[in-house]
């Protein structure tokens, strides 16, 4: 599923070619896509309508349009835009179009179809995302007091917590994986148990995870892709994820994989030991 270095990469890659330009045509064909709303009818109401910017919340982005409406699109597990002039060659698993006035159009293409489309008033997005989404931990406001009072008094597996959306907006499995090996903690330490310096710890490695993904345009592993077609690179940087049985880089113990959450969960048993509290300094 892309995470927030994915969404941000794409986000970045398509403002400069979307902002300003006019939707003139819309058509989804998978009802599933915009469901409860009837796509015909969502497609009408797009047609028409300007790109005045392109934003992001976690791992929602955000088509701002001329109207103050938004058009919300989420790509879940297999979802992904593509950008090219019209009548280039399809890609395969292709859900809905929007033709652009400058002769090119923005494709939606989904292998599993789980992704979805909204279109929202000011009010209704406003209300929609509060209830869905935390804060964004690459903001100035990302504060390590902010990231412990989002942890305080939580029992659930530290991952868990982290893979909460309305816990901190944008992480999946990839970056929380990576996160918590960066900072030495175990994935199934008690989420309110952190000490004051393993907090600090963690709050560095979240930033320090999402933004090296959105310098190497997020991780291509299977569908993910970039609104070219091209690939990210972040899979190469990997520390822990997808390693089981290799050797941990920073002490040589071999990698581990469990499940948490219900989530493939991958980390070095040596370096991110599980002492119950994590009221210690983390050095091993």
């Amino acid at each position: 599923m892309p995470e927030l270095p994915e969404v941000e990469t794409i986000r970045c890659k398509l403002e400069p070619l979307l902002t300003g330009r006019t939707i003139v045509r819309a058509e989804i064909v998978d009802q599933r896509l915009t469901r409860p709303r009837a796509a015909d009818e969502l497609a009408a109401e797009l047609e028409g309508e300007g790109i005045a910017a392109l934003d992001r919340r976690g791992k929602y982005l955000l088509f701002r349009l001329q109207s103050e409406l938004t058009l919300v699109v989420h790509l879940r597990m297999t979802g992904s835009l593509r950008h090219r002039r019209i009548g280039a060659e399809e890609c395969g698993h292709e859900r809905a179009r929007l033709e652009l006035d400058d002769g090119t159009e923005l494709v939606y293409r989904d292998v599993r179809r789980f992704g979805t489309w909204q279109l929202l008033a000011p009010r209704e997005l406003e209300d929609y995302l509060e209830a869905r989404v935390g804060p964004e931990p690459l903001a100035a406001e990302f504060t390590p007091g902010l990231l412990a009072g989002r942890l305080a008094g939580r029992r659930t597996a530290l991952k868990a917590a982290l893979l909460d959306q309305r816990t901190l907006a944008g992480l999946g499995n990839i970056y929380v994986d990576e996160a918590l090996w960066s900072a030495r903690l175990h994935p199934q330490v008690a989420a309110g148990s952190l000490s004051r310096q393993a907090t600090l710890r963690l709050h560095g490695a979240i930033r320090e995870a999402l933004a090296l993904g959105i310098a190497r345009q997020g991780s291509t592993l299977r569908d993910y892709a970039l609104p070219d077609g091209g690939a990210g690179s972040m899979q190469n940087e990997f520390r822990v994820y997808g390693r089981e049985g290799e050797p941990c880089e920073r002490c040589g113990g071999a990698i581990s994989k469990a499940r948490v959450a219900g989530r493939g969960t991958w980390f070095c048993p040596r370096c991110q030991r599980r002492r119950g509290s994590e009221n210690q300094s983390g050095v091993t």
